[in-house]
C-alpha cells in the first residue's frame, strides 16, 4: 500500500493532502513555511498534521529499508520463499517485521543450534508431530556418543531445546504473547531492603502495582528512575498459566507422551527464552509511550514558555539576586544592550541597604528606566520587597523566572556576547532580556536547562531534541523575526537558514548597515533562492523600502497586493492605512490556479495589523507581600501565582516562597479534568489556596477550585436541607452530641 493511502487512512486527510505534502518536503520546505504559504496545495493542512505526516513518512521509508535488509539476509541464507517474501513485505510494524525475522536472524551458539549441530533437528519434528510414537525408541535412534548424545535423556533434551527456540521465535505466538502483556501485565516495584530512609522521594512506590495500559507517563518515568538509581526493584509481571494455555492451544495437538514432551519445551522455551525477551521488549514499548507522553507535555510547556508575553523594547534594570554575595545589577537599552553594571548589597544591614537604595534610584533617574527585572531565585523575593518599598514612580517592577540564566550564562553564545564581563553579569543581562522578549532570550538556552520540565533527561534525547527543535522552529516562525536586531541563535531557527546562513546573515549586518529590504538578502553569501522562498516571509524589516517588508506577506505575494491597490487607484501603503478601501476588495477576483482564498484572507488580515506580534499583551504580577519562604504559608491562605510547569498530573504555581506548589489534577477546577492544559498554561496567572504545608519535604499543595458549589451540587444540598423532617433533624442533632460526648 503506498505511503499516501496508509497516512491519510490514518489520518484523515485525503491522499492528495499527503503526496502533496510529501513532494514539498522532499523539495525542501519546511513545516512553517507550508502550512503558512502553501495552503493551496495540501488544503490547509496545518502544522501539527504537516509534522505528523512528515514523522510517518520517514518511519514507513525506514520500515521499508529494513525489509530490504532482511530480504537480502534471508536470500543469502537460501532460505527465502515466495511466501516468507509476501509475509515480510506485508508487515506493517517493525515488531511485526522483526518477528518473522527472528527464526533467521544469525546469532551466537545457542542450546537449539547445539542440538542441530548433533544432529537433532528431526527428532524434534518428530516429536512436534505428537504422534502415539514410542518416546524410548523415537529417542534411541539419536544417541550417538561421537556427536555427544550419550542417552536417550539426552537426545530428549536436545530436541526440547530445538522446540522451545522454535516456540519463542514463533512470530504468532510472539504477537499474542506480547497482546497478554500489554494487557494485562503489571508494573510491580519495591524498595531496595535497606535503602528505605534513603529512597523517601520514591516512598509511593516503596510496594506498588497497577495495570500496564493503565499507567500514566509521569510514574513509569518516576518507577524507572528509581530502578535506574537503585532505589527500587521494577518488574513487569503476567500471569504465567494465562500466556502458557495461550501457547498451548497452537503447539499442542494431543495428550500422550510425546505431547508431554512438547509441553514440556514449550514450558521451558517461555520461561528461559519468550519470558525475558517480551519482558525486555514490553519494558522498550512503554518506555516509548511514556517518553512520548512526557515529550508531548514537555514541548507544549516550552511552547507556551517562549510564545509568553513580552514586556517590549523597554529601558531596564535587571536584578540577579544574591544575600553574601549581593546583587548583581546592569541597565540595558531598549533594545537590550548593556549600558552599566554595578553589585548592590540591599540584605548586608543598614548601611548596605541605604547605599543600595541610593544607587537603583540613581540609576533608574540617569537611564530614565521604565521597568526592573528581579530575577526569582535565592533572595529573589526579598531583592523585590526592597525594590518596590522605594516607591519609584512609573517603573514597573517584575520577577522574572531565571531558570536557565546561569545555563545561558556559562555559555559559549555568553562569552560571544560578553567577553569582557564575569558569568554574574551575563546572568543578570539575561533576566533582562528575558523579560523583553522571552522568545528571543530563551532560544539561546538548551530547551532542556529552562525549568519547565520534569523528566526531559530520563527520555529519549534525539526524541526529545527533535521535538523542542520542531517547537522553538514553530515559535519562532509564528512570532516572527526582526531581521536588522535578531541575534544569530533566533535566526537560525528561521525557516529555511540554519546556524550557518544565521552567521552570514549577522556578517552581512555588520559589514553592509541595516538591511533595506528583504530583497537584500540575495545579496548574503550562500543564501540562495531556496532559503530565501522558505525565509523571507518569517523575516520583518519596519520602515523597509517595500511596505509589506514589515509584514508576514510573502514577497511572491507582492505583484498580487500591488495589484490590488491599483485596480483601486491607491498604493500599497494606502492599504495598510485604509480600512474602508481594504473591504473594498473583491477577493474572488484574484483567484487563480496558485491562489486561492485561503492565501488571499491571509493577506487582507495581515494587511489590516502588518507584523502584529500574535503573543498576548505582558501584564504586571505581584506575589502577596510579606510571603517569602515555605514557612510564612499557613493553610487555607489565598495567594496570586504564576503556573510554572505543567505535567499530566496537576500544575506547579509559584507562589513567591522559592518552592513551587503542587495543584493536583483533582484540584484544579470544580468539575472533572482529564488534561490540565483545558485549565492552565505556563506563566498563566491563577488565584490558589494553601491546602498542605510539608516543610520537612519541601512540597506545598495548592487548590484552583472555588469555594462556590456547583450548580448541580448546590440544588442537591439545598434539597437535601429542604427534605429534613423534625426526625431526620432531631436525629442528627443527637449524632452530634453523642460524637461530641465521644471525643
Amino acid at each position: 500500500m503506498a505511503y499516501e493511502i496508509i497516512i491519510s487512512q490514518e489520518l484523515g486527510v485525503n491522499s492528495r493532502q499527503v503526496s502533496t505534502t510529501i513532494s514539498l518536503l522532499d523539495e525542501g520546505a519546511t513545516v512553517p513555511f507550508i502550512a503558512r504559504y502553501r495552503k493551496e496545495m495540501t488544503g490547509s493542512l496545518d502544522e501539527v498534521q504537516i509534522t505528523s505526516i512528515r514523522d510517518r513518512v520517514q518511519q514507513l521509508r525506514d520500515l521499508d529499508k529494513r525489509k530490504e535488509a532482511i530480504l537480502k539476509s534471508i536470500t543469502e541464507q537460501g532460505k527465502l520463499t515466495s511466501e516468507l517474501e509476501q509475509q515480510i513485505q506485508e508487515a506493517e510494524t517493525m515488531a511485526i517485521l522483526e518477528d518473522i525475522y527472528l527464526p533467521f536472524k544469525p546469532k551466537r551458539k545457542t542450546r537449539a543450534s547445539v542440538a542441530r549441530e548433533k544432529g537433532l533437528q528431526p527428532l524434534a519434528d518428530r516429536l512436534l508431530l505428537q504422534e502415539k510414537d514410542d518416546i524410548s525408541i523415537l529417542a534411541a535412534d539419536f544417541i550417538n556418543s561421537e556427536k555427544g548424545v550419550a542417552s536417550e535423556e539426552e537426545a530428549l533434551a536436545g530436541a526440547r531445546d530445538i522446540i522451545a527456540e522454535q516456540i519463542a521465535e514463533d512470530a504468532e505466538v510472539r504477537a499474542r504473547t506480547r497482546k497478554i502483556f500489554l494487557e494485562k501485565g503489571l508494573f510491580v516495584s519495591r524498595v531496595v531492603p535497606g535503602k528505605e530512609e534513603e529512597a523517601l522521594k520514591y516512598k509511593d512506590y516503596f510496594e506498588w502495582s497497577e495495570p500496564l495500559q493503565n499507567a500514566p507517563s509521569h510514574r513509569v518515568l518516576a518507577m524507572r528512575r528509581g530502578e535506574k538509581e537503585e532505589m527500587l526493584y521494577l518488574d513487569i509481571t503476567v500471569e504465567e498459566e494465562m500466556v502458557l494455555s495461550t501457547i498451548e492451544k497452537i503447539y499442542i495437538k494431543a495428550s500422550n507422551d510425546v505431547a508431554a514432551q512438547v509441553r514440556l519445551a514449550l514450558q521451558d522455551g517461555y520461561k528461559r527464552l519468550l519470558k525475558p525477551s517480551m519482558e525486555t521488549e514490553v519494558r522498550v514499548l512503554t518506555r516509548q509511550k511514556a517518553d512520548e507522553e512526557a515529550i508531548r507535555v514537555f514541548a507544549d510547556n516550552v511552547r507556551q514558555l517562549l510564545l509568553a508575553a513580552p514586556l517590549g523594547q523597554k529601558r531596564l534594570l535587571a536584578l540577579d539576586p544574591g544575600f553574601r554575595t549581593g546583587c548583581k545589577t546592569v541597565v540595558l537599552d531598549a533594545q537590550g544592550a548593556l549600558l552599566e553594571n554595578t553589585t548592590i548589597f540591599p540584605h548586608n544591614g543598614a548601611g548596605g541597604l541605604a547605599e543600595a537604595a541610593k544607587t537603583v534610584e540613581l540609576l533608574v533617574k540617569r537611564y530614565d528606566v521604565e521597568a526592573i527585572a528581579v530575577g526569582n531565585g535565592t533572595a529573589g523575593r526579598e531583592t523585590e520587597e526592597f525594590v518596590r518599598k522605594l516607591g519609584l514612580k512609573d517603573v514597573t517592577v517584575v520577577m522574572v523566572n531565571e531558570s536557565g540564566a546561569s545555563i545561558y550564562s556559562a555559555s559559549e553564545v555568553a562569552r560571544e556576547e560578553f567577553p569582557d564581563y564575569d558569568v554574574t553579569v551575563r546572568g543578570a543581562v539575561s533576566i533582562g532580556r528575558r523579560l523583553m522578549d522571552p522568545l528571543a532570550e530563551l532560544v539561546k538556552i538548551d530547551p532542556k536547562s529552562i525549568g519547565v520540565g520534569q523528566y526531559q533527561h530520563d527520555v529519549d534525547q534525539n526524541k526529545l531534541q527533535s521535538s523542542l527543535d520542531d517547537t522553538v522552529i514553530s515559535c519562532v516562525n509564528a512570532v516572527g523575526v526582526e531581521l536588522n536586531t535578531a541575534s544569530k541563535q533566533i535566526l537560525a531557527y528561521v525557516s529555511g537558514l540554519g546556524p550557518s546562513l544565521a552567521q552570514q546573515i549577522v556578517n552581512y549586518r555588520v559589514a553592509n548597515g541595516p538591511f533595506k529590504s528583504r530583497k537584500e538578502l540575495k545579496k548574503v553569501p550562500r543564501l540562495g533562492d531556496k532559503a530565501f522562498e522558505q525565509a523571507a516571509g518569517f523575516l520583518r524589516i519596519r520602515h523597509g523600502e517595500h511596505p509589506l517588508d514589515g509584514s508576514a506577506v510573502h514577497p511572491e505575494r507582492y505583484p498580487l497586493v500591488e495589484q490590488m491597490a491599483k485596480d483601486l487607484g491607491a498604493n500599497v501603503q494606502d492599504l495598510l492605512t485604509d480600512d474602508a478601501l481594504r473591504k473594498q476588495i473583491d477577493l474572488k477576483k484574484y483567484v487563480s490556479d496558485e491562489v486561492g482564498l485561503p492565501t488571499l484572507n491571509d493577506i487582507i488580515a495581515e494587511l489590516s495589523k502588518p507584523g502584529r506580534d500574535p503573543r498576548e499583551q505582558f501584564e504586571e504580577f505581584k506575589f502577596t507581600d510579606g510571603v517569602n519562604s515555605i514557612s510564612d504559608l499557613r493553610i487555607g491562605m489565598k495567594l496570586p501565582g504564576i503556573v510554572t510547569n505543567i505535567t499530566n498530573f496537576g500544575a506547579f504555581v509559584d507562589v513567591g516562597v522559592h518552592q513551587d506548589g503542587l495543584v493536583h489534577l483533582s484540584q484544579l477546577a470544580n468539575r472533572f479534568v482529564s488534561d490540565p492544559n483545558e485549565v492552565v498554561k505556563v506563566q498563566q496567572r491563577v488565584m490558589v489556596t494553601v491546602t498542605e504545608i510539608d516543610e520537612k519535604r519541601n512540597r506545598i499543595g495548592l487548590s484552583m477550585k472555588s469555594d462556590e458549589k456547583p450548580p448541580l451540587l448546590r440544588k442537591r444540598h439545598d434539597n437535601q436541607r429542604k427534605a429534613k423532617t423534625p426526625e431526620t433533624d432531631m436525629a442528627s442533632k443527637l449524632a452530634a452530641l453523642a460524637s461530641k460526648f465521644k471525643s
